[in-house]
């Protein structure tokens, strides 16, 4: 019996990248035939980054990571989804709080697109961090060695004149 192709998008704001968005990454890549990264833009959010910028950061990052790509997208991901020819949709778990958000959506997704979502949970060394947490340490000048990659360090510190 062949196995089917599949594709899995992981969308997020990634505003930015952190440490768990990457460990959920490197792990779903063994799953999936194709991981694409979707950088949503979201108007309605101040972001930080641009989309561009946001979608520059990762790029540098899974550069050498085989079959993993990244773009950004406008809209609902469903209908990314749909356009991308996505079987799945890849999402991180941090904690308890965010299943029952994760699920919700998940069940929805389902009803209304018939695409699946995979969890994974992220590992317990980041289970605590977020994009926002992170632009709050970085704009008060807190160390973030040990959260985010390298890259995105600089570019924060760029942001926020350290």
């Amino acid at each position: 019996m062949a196995k089917n192709f599949v594709r899995a998008i992981f969308p997020g704001s990634f505003d930015p990248v952190t440490n768990g968005h990457l460990d959920v990454i490197h792990r779903a890549v063994p799953l999936f035939d194709e991981l694409v990264v979707a950088v949503v833009h979201n108007s309605h959010k101040n972001q930080l980054f641009s989309p561009k910028e946001r979608v520059d950061m990762i790029a540098e990052l899974i550069a050498d990571t085989p079959n993993v790509s990244v773009e950004s997208f406008d809209g609902l991901t469903v209908e990314y989804a749909k356009k991308r020819q996505a079987n799945v949709i890849l999402r991180g778990l941090r904690s308890l709080t965010d299943v029952q958000y994760e699920f919700q959506l998940a069940m929805t997704n389902r009803a209304v697109a018939s695409i699946e979502t995979v969890f994974i949970m992220t590992s317990e060394r980041y289970g605590f961090t977020s994009s926002t947490l992170i632009r709050e340490i970085a704009s008060l000048g807190g160390d973030l060695s040990n959260l985010i990659p390298q890259n995105v360090q600089a570019q924060l510190r760029g942001r926020f004149g350290d």
